[in-house]
């Protein structure tokens, strides 16, 4: 079972070379994050026309999660049962056989200590929230998307000069730690060890030549799943095309 996660950035820019690496590599689900546009406007038949289904969560111009997949989910689920302010349109959930998928564009945060900051505390607090009442860790579950967190300093092309700000905070850390001592596992950890490994590059600074990128995007499982994980990798390549996202999609393989 081949599970990856996008940010596409705008799935109206991106189309094009979403629709060709899908065809490419056919994965059986696909997380896609800042898709930006309502869900009457999600181009749902250019999916279907190459054999895959939609469903979608989203809102004009700013953030929107989708799960593309090669046969249509079951239990569809989208937000949280009590959503965490205005523009919450980031979370939506849905069964594969028996592996629950959860799709998530955490909050940037903007600044340490501002108000979008704190909103960013809360709305983790509320996914493990979700987690604690709603899963267990012996079952299958997927967490994937844009985490907006580098969760340790070799996910950091530069943890000195950057320590302390945001996306690698001590308490974004310690949030989403909540949910790995919960019992979910970043399954690329499981497989590769090495600093300088990344799927996300600023535009700017020739950032991606540059290779001064940050390791944002992640695909989570719980022990079990986790533990039938055959690979995953980072696929570098949509990033070299024209138009690019500055996010990659990272790809995994279960054995399930």
């Amino acid at each position: 079972m081949l599970v990856a996660t996008w940010n596409v950035n705008s799935i109206t820019v991106r189309l094009p070379q979403v629709l060709e690496w899908l065809d490419k590599v056919r994965p059986n689900v696909l997380c896609l994050q800042e898709t930006k546009v309502i869900d009457e406007k999600f181009p749902v038949k250019a999916f279907a026309e190459i054999g895959f289904t939609v469903e979608t969560f989203g809102e004009k111009t700013y953030n929107g999660v989708a799960i593309i997949s090669d046969k249509p989910l079951t239990d569809v689920r989208r937000g949280f049962k009590l959503e965490v302010g205005p523009g919450s349109k980031r979370l939506i959930m849905g069964t594969y056989d028996s592996v629950r998928i959860i799709d998530v564009y955490i909050p940037n945060g903007s600044e340490v200590g501002s108000e979008k900051y704190a909103y960013k505390l809360e709305w983790l607090s509320v996914l493990h929230k979700l987690f604690a009442e709603e899963f267990k860790p012996e079952e299958h579950i997927v967490l994937c998307g844009d985490f907006n967190i580098a969760t340790e300093d070799r996910d950091v092309y530069d943890p000195v000069s950057l320590a302390g700000t945001i996306l690698l905070s001590d308490a974004e850390r310690a949030a989403i730690d909540e949910l790995r001592q919960w019992g979910m596992t970043d399954v690329f950890r499981q497989h590769h060890q090495d600093a300088g490994l990344y799927s996300w590059w600023d535009y700017r600074m020739n950032a991606f030549a540059r290779n001064l990128g940050l390791r944002i995007d992640h695909i989570w499982a719980t022990a079990d799943l986790a533990s039938r994980s055959r690979s995953i990798y980072i696929d570098k390549e949509p990033r070299k095309g024209e138009r690019p996202s500055d996010h990659v999609p990272v790809v995994v393989d279960f054995a399930v």
